[in-house]
């Protein structure tokens, strides 16, 4: 006997799918309705009579259905339609019964009730039976397509089973034993169409499936484990999106001295994980592409723990959980403490806070979506928190992993969850202290983050200051809600300043800090910054001065790239700093030119946080502010100042004869100078050096990495000059990389101290001014020839000038004057 057998009650059909509407098209034939099987209108449908009618313009007399067989269960699929519930009739009330009648004349009555049994199609919002099922399941999203109009629910991944054309509802059987001679439909003066009526022969619930269960993927086959691609199908239940679990074993993860950070993505198919929810007789498929690599029972895999196959073995996984609050003190103070938390079974199941995600869409490459609230970091998605958290946690032995940025102990370690247990403490260390030191820590470039999430992330990392910047991307415009100005949590610890990145593609990105007013246009000239077929209304220059009225701090992001503009900006002065976003040997020699002709540009970090694959703070600015109170005011003044190493993990000092790192030191004479350098780090650190007018001059290494390295070396020194300590893997650009979406490597470097011998500080690079000079002329050239402007005389530009040409041309022939009149002052022909 089938686990479920379909009844062909063709033979007494009256109605049409023309109930439904002209439009409709309800199924017909044999059909699968949530993976069980039904028959509707018979073998051999008649579309004009598949359905049996009751009550109005149908049967208004009883209609008797022939059994003649025992079931555990009777499935009707079935629909009301003409719900007159929104008439302010009650729910519940009765608009058929079915009567079901034994072989030994025994009868059971069953009531059809509106929202219980049965159900109006069509149906509103809200207004789901209370023991039937709709009939198509619950679903996940296209997962790597899609149309454009569904990118927002997209992030949801799954959508309700809404009813298509009926509803099924399940009667169990009292008198399973006993056959059933008939079933009996009696109309109660309701429009019920009835289409398909199946028995169950199996001891389940076939309409009610068990909570999810995790299932381990694994492929024996090397030749399987391809770049992912697996898809789950379970045909009487429901699977989650199989996910790519580490490659690496538990005790390597516990291991990796880089806690805290994550861990390289698996590109691979095995060993994988998904989660399904069904009933004992579903069937769950594994396929790799459109190849099926196994098929194995539910209920068969539940009972015996494992199934394998031979290209695919099945494990279920799930040794229980309990709903734990979590709370992560500081060690020190006792006190709850923000941070970003990672838990995970030894398999590498991840099991995040609740309201938090264990993949960021679908681990999917994204940009400006869900950045809040989560990180992911390779193949690890961490959850920020205020020091407190609940949610599902497995029992046995789990894995945490909990950071708070560079300052505090990464905590990673194996603990255990006993059945019963709802609460689980945790303790993080400081190992330093750089606010008591007067160091304190800022981003200089977050997108997208709203200001109430910075904040939360902010102090989980343990940053001081966000600088939250608006900007627009086409037609895109971002954080427009978030008022221009400061916001303070924390006691005033915490800082989040919401101000501007004004953009174009050629010419250069700006970061306005401090802004209290807007300075428009925020992007222009085209994408991808601008709007499509956008003008060149404004230069980088403009965009500076206006910054600057407003006692607001100018830097140049991610420095070279755009690398049009700098070049003016820094040779007209209009530069505060310079932020360098990742440490490739191009960026530190672009800004080495720059110092040793003689500008003096302070370092800053920053991290250009676009997507959840971005810390806050991952490369941040120490700026150090030794006699007065913290403030964003003090911060930027500090940052103006040169008082500021770069930092993407490690705490440097850096002194020269005494000088602090943003001083000049003036020496009467050529000599030498002791210089000392210190480097700390939570993480490996190989090699700490001394840079003097762009090249190393001192340096020690540990090879296998340490946790602190220290240099004190006499330089000798021939004229004006400058002097930088950096910090990091072995034979320095080798860096230790995390698994943020850039694979930026782990460093730390300062601000210059500048060198004065026997008058003030100068230093002039030819070649650099001729380099500058290209820039500037390439620049002209663009405004004058490529860049799209509006026919003289039709438009007012923002600035008011008549002329826009010469206003947009202004600060390129400032900049060259001013390289001609150093080089003029030198003595050298131009």
């Amino acid at each position: 006997m089938m686990d479920y057998q379909p009844l062909d009650i063709g033979p007494l059909c009256n109605a049409g799918a023309e109930l439904y509407g002209a439009e409709a098209k309800p199924p017909t034939g044999r059909v699968t309705l949530r993976g069980l099987p039904f028959l509707i209108g018979g073998e051999t449908p008649d579309p004009t009579r598949c359905l049996v009618a009751l009550g109005p313009r149908g049967a208004e007399e009883p209609v008797t259905i022939s059994v003649g067989a025992v079931a555990r269960h009777v499935l009707f699929a079935h629909a009301l339609l003409d719900s007159r519930l929104l008439q302010n009739r009650p729910v519940g009330e009765a608009v058929a019964h079915y009567t079901v009648r034994y072989a030994d004349g025994e009868e059971v009555r069953v009531p059809v009730r509106e929202r219980f049994e049965i159900a109006a199609i069509p149906m509103w919002w809200g207004a789901f039976p209370f023991l039937a099922a709709s009939d198509t399941k619950d679903s996940l999203a296209e997962r790597y397509r899609g149309k454009y109009g569904g990118s927002g629910v997209r992030q949801a991944e799954t959508f309700q089973g809404w009813p298509e054309h009926l509803y099924l509802w399940d009667w169990a059987n009292p008198r399973p034993e006993q056959p059933i001679d008939a079933i009996v439909l009696e109309p109660a003066g309701h429009r019920v169409v009835l289409a398909a009526v199946t028995l169950g022969h199996l001891d389940e619930q076939p309409l009610r499936r068990m909570a999810k269960r995790e299932v381990l993927i694994t492929l024996p086959k090397p030749e399987d484990a391809k770049p992912f691609d697996l898809s789950v199908e379970v045909d009487r239940g429901v699977a989650t999106f199989p996910f790519a679990l580490p490659e690496r074993p538990a005790d390597a993860f516990l291991a990796d001295p880089v806690r805290g950070f994550g861990e390289p993505q698996s590109a691979r198919r095995s060993p994988a994980y998904t989660e399904v929810a069904a009933i004992p007789s579903a069937t769950v498929t594994v396929k790799g592409g459109d190849e099926t690599l196994a098929a194995v029972p539910w209920g068969e895999l539940q009972r015996q723990g494992a199934i394998e196959t031979p290209r695919a073995r099945l494990e279920v996984v799930d040794r229980g959980r309990n709903w734990v609050r979590v709370t992560v003190l500081d060690d020190a103070t006792g006190n709850p403490v923000p941070c970003r938390v990672h838990f995970r079974s030894p398999e590498g199941l991840p099991y995040q806070p609740h309201g938090h995600h264990n993949h960021v869409n679908s681990n999917l490459d994204t940009w400006h979506v869900d950045v809040g609230g989560d990180l992911r970091l390779g193949q690890v998605t961490y959850a920020y928190t205020d020091g407190q958290c609940q949610g599902w946690l497995p029992r046995g032995d789990m894995i945490v992993d909990v950071a708070r940025g560079p300052e505090y102990e990464p905590l990673r370690q194996r603990v255990t969850i006993a059945p019963g247990q709802q609460e689980l403490t945790l303790r993080l260390k400081r190992w330093t202290d750089m606010n008591a030191r007067r160091w304190f820590s800022g981003d200089t470039h977050v997108h997208f983050l709203g200001s109430g999430g910075a904040h939360r992330e902010a102090q989980a990392e343990d940053l001081n200051i966000v600088n939250l910047l608006q900007s627009q991307w086409g037609h895109l415009f971002t954080n427009t809600e978030d008022a221009l100005g400061a916001t303070h949590s924390n006691g005033g610890r915490t800082i989040v300043y919401t101000s501007q990145e004004n953009r174009q593609h050629l010419l250069g990105h700006l970061t306005l800090l401090g802004l209290k007013a807007p300075v428009m246009p925020w992007c222009t000239d085209g994408p991808d910054e601008a709007e499509l077929g956008g003008s060149l209304e404004t230069t980088l220059a403009h965009w500076a001065d206006a910054c600057r009225a407003q006692g607001g701090t100018v830097v140049i992001p991610h420095l070279p790239n755009p690398n049009g503009e700098p070049a003016a900006l820094i040779a007209t002065g209009r530069a505060d700093a310079v932020e360098m976003i990742d440490a490739s040997d191009y960026k530190h020699a672009e800004y080495y030119r720059y110092l040793n002709c003689g500008y003096r540009l302070p370092l800053v970090g920053g991290t250009d946080k676009m997507d959840s694959a971005v810390p806050v703070g991952l490369y941040r600015t120490y700026a150090h502010i030794p006699d007065e109170e913290f403030s964003y005011d003090a911060w930027c003044r500090a940052l103006r100042a040169g008082r500021t190493f770069l930092s993407a993990g490690p705490i440097l000092s850096f002194s020269v004869e005494g000088a602090q790192i943003g001083d000049t030191l003036t020496i009467p004479s050529a000599g030498t100078l002791e210089v000392e350098a210190t480097a700390e780090s939570i993480f490996p650190i190989h090699t700490l050096e001394i840079v003097m007018g762009g090249q190393v001059v001192a340096s020690t290494e540990e090879p296998k990495g340490a946790r602190r390295l220290s240099l004190r070396a006499k330089i000798p020194v021939r004229g004006n000059t400058w002097l930088a300590a950096r910090v990091g893997g072995p034979r320095y650009y080798e860096m230790q990389r995390f698994h943020d979406c850039w694979k930026r490597g782990m460093f730390a470097h300062t601000s210059p101290v500048y060198v004065a011998v026997g008058g003030p500080w100068h230093m002039f690079d030819l070649e650099t001014a001729r380099y500058m000079l290209t820039l500037v002329d390439g620049s002209l050239t663009y405004i004058r020839n490529t860049a799209a402007h509006y026919p003289v005389g039709q438009i007012t530009h923002h600035h008011g000038e008549e002329d826009h040409l010469a206003f947009l041309e202004r600060p390129f022939h400032e900049a060259a004057a001013a390289i001609h009149k150093r080089m003029h002052e030198l003595g050298i022909p131009h």
